[in-house]
């Protein structure tokens, strides 16, 4: 079953595209018609790029790794970090810092600094610095979390990367493709749906549109995340089984240990061992004793 219908999409504005002089001839395959001058998304094309998405970005929450979201534009910034903080997934709102993903060392630099910055004002440092050393030092302090407080918990690089717009986002798109990192997106018709893995046609302007294709991804990796916490308690539980039933027999053997009854099994077993040994010695000696019949 579909996670959102074609009805949906359509109330939510996401078949309008732009401009028909503004389209991009590779966008072609999902345009459904021309009319009044802007073209038409066919939303049935739509609904199932949307759960292809959303079964591949589920299927990455699910092995635990994360999904880094992009959405710098004004009608999608507060929507995508509302929504992204929910399922605790990195994302930039702001302006993307080029080289984010391909020089990503010097990126964790910037985040180390921040730490750095809120140990100095827990470990007593600033009692020791001049006024206005603090004031210069919080400015900083302030500039990095706005630029990179949304990835501060993003140690490596991403599982996968989705972005809002790609036209405005080109370099995002061009250092994920140089790293081999999955790209999903919102396609509209100004922009190549070649240039992403994961492209999604629909109208990336309308702030209806683009919240209802965010919710839907987000319910997936939400998903994604229960069914792991779910394996990750099984498996847990089984390890603890496992060593119950480890501890059980260690309790039982010194036991029986303990009340001498297993010295006293052994001793019966090598008893018995010795017993079966001289009956098989005695029936070769009778064997070797027997003589041929002349």
């Amino acid at each position: 079953m579909a996670r959102v219908n074609f009805d949906q999409l359509l109330e939510a504005g996401a078949h309008f595209g732009h401009l028909k002089r503004k389209w991009n001839p590779a966008m072609a395959p999902y345009i459904f018609t021309e009319k009044n001058g802007i073209h038409i998304i066919d939303l049935n094309k739509t609904v199932v790029k949307l759960d292809e998405s959303a079964a591949a970005l589920k299927q990455i929450a699910k092995s635990g790794k994360k999904v880094l979201f992009v959405a710098t534009k004004k009608q999608a910034k507060d929507i995508v970090a509302n929504a992204v903080k929910k399922v605790n997934m990195p994302y930039v709102t702001e302006r993307w810092p080029g080289g984010m993903l391909t020089n990503f060392a010097t990126i964790r630099k910037s985040i180390r600094k921040m730490s750095t910055i809120d140990k100095m004002s827990t470990d007593g440092t600033f009692n020791n610095i001049s006024k206005k050393e603090k004031l210069s030092i919080a400015r900083t302090r302030a500039k990095l979390e706005v630029q990179f407080g949304s990835i501060a918990d993003l140690t490596r690089l991403p599982a996968a990367i989705f972005i809002v717009d790609i036209v405005k986002e080109h370099i995002a798109v061009a250092e994920a493709k140089r790293l081999n990192i999955p790209t999903f997106a919102i396609v509209d018709t100004n922009a190549d749906p070649n240039s992403v893995d994961y492209a999604i046609p629909a109208n990336d302007d309308a702030s209806s549109s683009i919240e209802l294709i965010i919710n839907t991804l987000m319910a997936a990796v939400q998903e994604g995340l229960s069914d792991r916490k779910v394996e990750k308690d099984k498996e847990d539980e089984a390890a603890e089984e496992g060593s119950d039933r480890d501890e059980a027999k260690v309790t039982k053997k010194l036991e029986l240990i303990e009340a001498g009854v297993d010295d006293e099994l052994s001793g019966t077993k090598k008893e018995k061992k010795k017993i079966v040994a001289t009956q098989k010695m005695g029936v070769k000696k009778k064997t070797t004793d027997v003589k041929p019949k002349i």
